[in-house]
């Protein structure tokens, strides 16, 4: 069955609370204060059975000045507005804000009631019911119904209820397949229960049993219990009123402003991209960083706002800015906020939020502001090429994304298929499926081709870049599958090969000069003349007077080759030496069984200082195995 909650607002001391209890029998003045001083301080509910067998949600507002955010976070999640305006006041200052709060919160459908009717006669009333007209002209209320009541004397309470049992099936249903997200409004310990949270379940639904998390502080918890209307439910969905207590969780780390959500499912920040409108009732205009206190939900979060297309904003003009707050929020793109001034405390603007989570933007950047501008409009395939393509290196997931777009896991799914099948986005982790923009694919391979070229540039005797120094000249924020990716996909085009742990560009080949094609001759001679009782590197240089780098470059080389074996630090044989050395070892070990040092020194001729780190090395390379003093041939 569809679910509406019905919202009052209104002017202090206009009958919202007194009407509330004429139609339910219930006084949503709970506290103690409340009921001393006469006036609503917090939020109050309230539930209402209509002829057509809906049963409806009602959240009564504060009408005070100085309890307008706690209306703020009252007014989140209603579907329809009863704006009460006394008829013995008229129109005061704290009806035209709650209008246009109710209009900058995308409220669409309500009427007026004119309430304290018993206080005026006829003539008085006509009067002021021609002056609500000329108030509600160009909002939503523009021609909506005017219900004089009286909450005194009952009269007019009936056609309230019949003409929102007949608005309420014009109301469109909130939908219970997306996002389950219910802004915390109240929280407060019951004995026998613990920890209860109430609040407007504004999409999605929750089961008992079902694990949540509080954002944006990541507590989580598991769903005990589930109220609707003082009745236990096994699950609340969208646009229900709802209670939930949770196990073992502590009142004092849950607080009013923050959302209850599953595991994972939304994205803390502390910027957002918005649209914004500034109301024309303001007397000046709104400058760039102007301190502004942000509701959206239930919270009211600190911040500046950032005027990114110029450095003010008259009133009655639109723009899109971005708003950077002191602690971090999470909602969804299309959530409405309002702003309100810091000192003197006014609303001033709201909007829309365009990007939950966004970059951020330097000032007069108009690719920045025609970007942001057309995410309202965008169809659902360009949106998520554009979200993903915000995301840069760091890819973005398909969780993500369902916060990004707020887009239908169905449709999301099929605009994700149809830009991978056209090759504008990548899937970069199956897992976790996340997704690049193939523009970033593309600026990383130049990326890397540009290192192993620069590589190559510095070390020309080198046959290539090690896999792990490239991997290190990237973002440490990468996507360790990306570099993986990113690396097949350009030895696939046969723009770079893979040798061993050595990356190269392709075709890229060691060139030496003269002057060190010389040295590797000298090299090679010295070495392999040397036998078993090869020269150090410093030995060479001396006596051949070489360059001490160059020489240094071109044994690494000689050694990339395999010419030559690197035995131990500083200790270098040539390959053909230590192949020879190696077949007589094995046809002696073949033969005897077992060999000795002594025999080993007698059979290689060499001293011991070469003696022994060979042996370490044949043993290293499980071509033998030492036992004790001897050494065996290691079998297989």
């Amino acid at each position: 069955m569809k679910q509406i909650v019905l919202g009052t607002a209104g002017h202090i001391d206009h009958g919202k609370t007194t009407l509330v209890k004429a139609l339910t029998g219930i006084n949503t003045d709970r506290l103690k204060e409340e009921q001393l001083r006469g006036i609503t301080i917090e939020l109050g509910f309230a539930w209402l059975d209509l002829p057509g067998g809906l049963r409806i949600g009602i959240v009564d507002v504060p009408g005070h000045e100085k309890f307008v955010k706690n209306m703020v976070a009252g007014a989140t999640g209603i579907d329809v507005v009863a704006m009460v305006i006394a008829a013995d006041e008229g129109v005061m200052p704290q009806t035209r804000e709650h209008m246009e709060i109710c209009q900058l919160l995308g409220v669409k459908y309500g009427f007026v009631v004119l309430t304290k009717t018993d206080l005026v006669d006829d003539e008085w009333l006509e009067l002021v019911t021609d002056d609500i007209r000329k108030f509600v002209k160009e909002t939503f209320l523009d021609g909506a119904p005017i219900l004089p009541v009286s909450a005194v004397t009952g009269k007019g309470i009936p056609e309230f209820i019949k003409t929102l049992d007949e608005l309420s099936p014009k109301i469109p249903g909130r939908s219970s397949s997306g996002l389950f997200r219910l802004p915390v409004d109240r929280v407060f310990t019951m004995k026998g229960f613990g920890t209860v949270i109430t609040g407007t379940l504004i999409s999605g639904k929750v089961e008992v049993g079902e694990m949540i998390m509080i954002y944006p502080s990541g507590v989580t918890s598991k769903v005990r219990g589930i109220q609707v209307h003082n009745e236990s439910v096994n699950e609340a969905v969208a646009g229900m009123r709802t209670a939930i207590n949770f196990q073992g969780l502590d009142k004092a780390s849950v607080e009013r402003g923050e959302v209850v959500s599953t595991p994972g499912a939304l994205i803390p920040g502390y910027m957002l991209d918005v649209s914004l409108h500034l109301l024309k009732s303001n007397r000046k205009p709104v400058k760039n960083r102007t301190r502004v206190r942000f509701h959206t939900g239930t919270s009211e979060i600190l911040g500046n706002l950032i005027l990114l297309d110029r450095e003010e904003l008259l009133p009655g003009e639109d723009t899109v800015a971005q708003i950077r707050l002191d602690s971090p929020t999470a909602v969804v793109k299309d959530d409405r906020f309002v702003l309100r001034s810091f000192s003197p405390v006014r609303t001033i603007a709201g909007g829309q939020i365009l990007n939950p989570v966004p970059r951020k933007h330097k000032r007069f950047k108009p690719e920045v502001t025609e970007a942001l501008k057309n995410l309202s409009t965008l169809p659902a395939e360009e949106l998520v090429g554009y979200y993903v393509a915000e995301s840069g290196y760091m890819g973005v997931s398909f969780s993500d994304l369902k916060v990004m777009t707020n887009i239908s896991e169905k449709n999301l799914d099929g605009s994700i298929q149809n830009l991978l099948s056209k090759k504008k986005i990548v899937l970069i982790d199956k897992e976790s499926r996340i997704f690049l923009h193939q523009a970033d694919i593309e600026n990383l391979k130049k990326e890397m081709h540009d290192f192993i070229d620069a590589y190559h540039k510095a070390n020309p005797l080198k046959a290539g870049m090690p896999k792990e120094e490239l991997k290190s000249k990237l973002p440490d924020f990468l996507n360790p599958k990306l570099f993986i990716l990113i690396l097949n996909q350009m030895i696939k085009d046969k723009k770079v090969a893979l040798d061993e742990d050595l990356v190269r560009l392709e075709g890229h080949k060691v060139s030496l000069g003269e002057d060190q094609s010389g040295i590797k001759i000298k090299i090679i001679k010295a070495f392999k003349d040397s036998g078993l009782t090869p020269p150090y590197l410093k030995e060479l240089v001396e006596e051949h007077k070489m360059d001490p780098a160059g020489a240094k470059e071109v044994l690494t080389l000689l050694v990339d080759e395999g010419i030559l074996l690197k035995i131990k630090e500083d200790l270098y044989f040539h390959t053909d030496n230590i192949n020879d050395i190696k077949t007589r070892m094995i046809d002696f070990l073949r033969k005897n069984g077992e060999m000795s040092a002594p025999q080993f020194k007698e059979m290689a001729g060499a001293s011991r200082k070469f003696l022994i780190p060979l042996l370490e090395y044949f043993d290293s390379k499980n071509v033998t195995i030492r036992i004790g003093d001897i050494r065996k041939l290691r079998k297989g």
